[in-house]
């Protein structure tokens, strides 16, 4: 108990003092923050920085958007004072994969936006409603999601097309001048839109398995784009397009330098949204 009253006395001693004090050095009574009808992850913390549109393709690097891509995205643009809103477009999956075996679960079909919603913690908005106006950037992770459900790429590779929102938004922020970043294999689809852009996919030989997917970089060739040979912690910048792209998980290696990497790529992108 005596323990107790000491407590209770050093307290009241502490608010007795603030109380002392000018108005000008008292603490600052605590506000409750209002969330915005378009709230965006975590938008409680103020975030006077970029306003970042952030397109997933739904959940899992198999059938989805990478997950640890699409956090690594989140941390940086976190840490770069942007305010991320995350959007996904309302298409069924092309298929759905058990992780845990690789191959398709049969009879299972999956929503591209229901399943984002897992990565964006249920804040999340349909590509429909995204317009480059209110937003200064654009990101896109990758996984095979970006392959599967926002182009035909992993099926048709060169001949593919790409889901009419998903080539509206890159029109759109290219149009505008304004930034567009993607990793992994998502350059696929501003290969395809933006015919002429500069983009990497990391390097162009397998290099004894390290680049598994080395290939994607002659498809990237075959659409009429530019592929630059870049290390996974490195981005490479089209600053004429003003498109910024890196390899991510194209590389096998630790997770750590993906992680270096696509915050090159977020550090490039919010640089072009400054300007």
């Amino acid at each position: 108990m005596a323990a107790v009253r000491a407590l209770v006395v050093s307290r009241l001693t502490a608010t007795s003092t603030f109380g002392s004090l000018p108005s000008r050095l008292r603490p600052l009574p605590h506000k409750r923050q209002t969330a915005c009808p378009c709230a965006a992850l975590h938008g409680s913390a103020p975030r006077p920085g970029a306003k970042v549109a952030l397109v997933l393709s739904g959940c899992g690097v198999y059938d989805g958007t990478e997950i640890h891509e699409a956090s690594a995205i989140l941390v940086h643009l976190s840490r770069g004072g942007a305010e991320v809103q995350i959007f996904a477009p309302d298409v069924p999956q092309m298929h759905v994969i058990d992780h845990t075996k690789g191959q398709p679960s049969e009879g299972e079909t999956r929503n591209v936006l229901t399943e984002s919603g897992r990565i964006a913690r249920g804040k999340i908005t349909s590509l429909a409603e995204l317009r480059a106006a209110n937003h200064d950037a654009a990101i896109f992770p990758g996984g095979f999601g970006a392959a599967k459900n926002l182009s035909t790429f992993a099926v048709d590779g060169k001949d593919c097309n790409v889901n009419k929102d998903v080539e509206r938004v890159l029109k759109e922020f290219h149009k505008a001048g304004k930034p567009i970043g993607l990793c992994c294999i998502a350059p696929v689809l501003a290969a395809k839109v933006l015919r002429g852009v500069e983009v990497t996919v990391g390097h162009e030989q397998e290099e004894g398995g390290k680049w598994p997917y080395a290939g994607t970089a002659e498809a990237i060739k075959a659409l009429g784009a530019k592929h630059c040979v870049k290390e996974v912690t490195e981005a490479h910048v089209d600053q004429k397009n003003k498109v910024v792209t890196t390899p991510a998980f194209m590389c096998e290696t630790a997770l750590h330098h993906i992680h270096d990497g696509i915050g090159a790529m977020v550090k490039k992108v919010l640089e072009l949204a400054r300007k």
